[in-house]
């Protein structure tokens, strides 16, 4: 599946935006990609998942596990996990960091790979990957649904990334005029509060 073909995914489900909107990160851009819109069709989801995890088990072969960030993850987390045979885990936030919950355990040695669905940075993979390690587990590569960074997202680890995008992305203070002046949404779901 290439760049072309996820986009078709995302379009096809209303999922590709514009407009003003603040990014998990914090960034803001004027492209969202409402993943969840996708992942509410099992068939869209699948055939995004099954390319992802043909393609990581091209490149580093079959993992023990696989470990998502929640709570945007969980979904292509799962799908992936399901088509290569493997555990789906999940880690989440508590105190603000991420932590394996739910009596979650990784095996000492392990191979993970930790999968999100869009990034920007990266950051929400290089959090996750704190408890991964503490839990003993070796982190084989990282991979996404779509890399909007064009391919800079610095994880730390080897990327695969079904689709690589270059949508620019501003710090708050450096946001282009005529980005700034369409009212800004927040529509992740990083900072919702319970």
């Amino acid at each position: 599946m290439n760049t072309e073909q996820v986009l078709d995914e995302f379009r096809g489900a209303g999922a590709l935006r514009e407009g003003h909107f603040i990014l998990a990160s914090g960034r803001h851009s004027p492209m969202f990609l409402q993943k969840n819109l996708v992942f509410q069709f099992p068939e869209r989801t699948a055939r995004l998942c099954k390319a992802l995890a043909e393609q990581i088990e091209a490149q580093f072969g079959k993992p023990d596990v696989i470990v998502s960030p929640a709570v945007g993850a969980i979904i292509p987390g799962y799908e992936t996990a399901r088509w290569m045979g493997v555990p789906a885990l999940y880690v989440e936030r508590e105190d603000g960091e991420f932590r394996l919950r739910r009596a979650f355990r990784i095996a000492p040695g392990a191979k993970v790979v930790v999968i999100e669905d869009v990034i920007t940075t990266g950051g929400s993979f290089r959090e996750a990957i704190v408890p991964i390690e503490a839990a003993g587990g070796v982190v084989v590569c990282c991979a996404c649904i779509v890399d909007r960074s064009g391919g800079r997202a610095d994880v730390g680890y080897p990327l695969v990334a079904l689709a690589t995008l270059d949508v620019p992305s501003y710090a708050p203070d450096a946001i282009p005029p005529g980005l700034a002046a369409l009212p800004a949404e927040e529509p992740g779901s990083k900072r919702l509060r319970a």
